[in-house]
């Protein structure tokens, strides 16, 4: 009895010093929660691309390219988090201008009109309202070439100090980038001044004088001429018949003498 209940025993010991092994184990192996997946990377949006195809934006895009404003939109586009918004006139704005507005410009001032048109953050049209109450608001021209906006009844109006206009719809407004059509250049203050040049006054239509005012022809300085006055007419027939009646009676005279 002896020699079976060692065995016993011993397996009895060797069961138990497993299982407290498995159960460290099991005590000191860390729980690994599992990796969040990684937010999804928006999508570069091409500006030249969108403006190409959004509407009638050719002047503005190519006034883009030209100062390499496009290369300083679209870094700010794609690699910042701050995004961007940009007022972007139609075609028949720039028409629009007079031809010396934007001719007789440097190359640099040319460049900061371009940039005055953008703003380094992403603005939704619901954010103007709020942002109508921290005008003016700096562009990528920075310094002095700020904006002011107004939010009236959901209508975004814009004033750059010389040039009053209205966002009139949306082109692209999903975040990062932001593109609003716009009825006017905008023309920044630093550059053409302070005073908004006045709507031109129509011009005046010319002067008719009434036709009893008109002197006559044959007159000289509207006087009228002496045969066509009708008192002067008169006495000279008078004093015609004067000399006829005395040539008459003297002509009587001589003849009752002979007779």
């Amino acid at each position: 009895m002896k020699n079976m209940e060692f065995p016993t025993i011993f397996i009895a010991i060797v069961l138990l010093l497993c299982s407290s092994s498995t159960y460290a184990q099991t005590a000191k192996s860390p729980s690994i929660s599992p990796t969040p997946a990684p937010a999804p990377t928006p999508e570069n949006v091409n500006l030249t691309e969108l403006l190409t195809v959004a509407g009638p934006f050719h002047t503005f895009l190519d006034y883009l390219e030209s100062t390499k404003v496009i290369d300083t939109f679209q870094n700010q586009a794609n690699n910042t988090e701050e995004g961007i918004t940009i007022f972007v006139p139609k075609d028949s704005a720039f028409s629009s201008l007079k031809k010396s507005s934007l001719s007789n410009l440097t190359q640099d001032q040319l460049k900061s009109i371009i940039l005055f048109h953008g703003l380094a953050h992403y603005y939704s049209l619901a954010d103007f309202k709020n942002l109508s109450e921290s005008s003016p608001v700096s562009t990528f021209a920075g310094g002095q070439y700020t904006l002011n906006f107004t939010d009236v009844s959901g209508t975004v109006h814009i004033s750059s100090g010389w040039t009053n206009t209205k966002v009139s719809s949306s082109v692209h407004s999903t975040d990062p980038v932001a593109i609003y059509q716009v009825d006017k250049v905008l023309l920044p203050e630093a550059i053409f001044g302070t005073d908004i040049p006045p709507t031109p006054a129509p011009a005046p239509s010319p002067d008719i004088s009434p036709a009893a005012d008109t002197p006559s022809e044959g007159t000289a300085d509207g006087k009228s001429s002496p045969t066509s006055s009708p008192g002067k007419s008169s006495s000279y027939r008078v004093i015609s018949w004067g000399i006829w009646s005395h040539l008459v009676l003297a002509l009587s005279g001589v003849l009752v003498l002979f007779l």
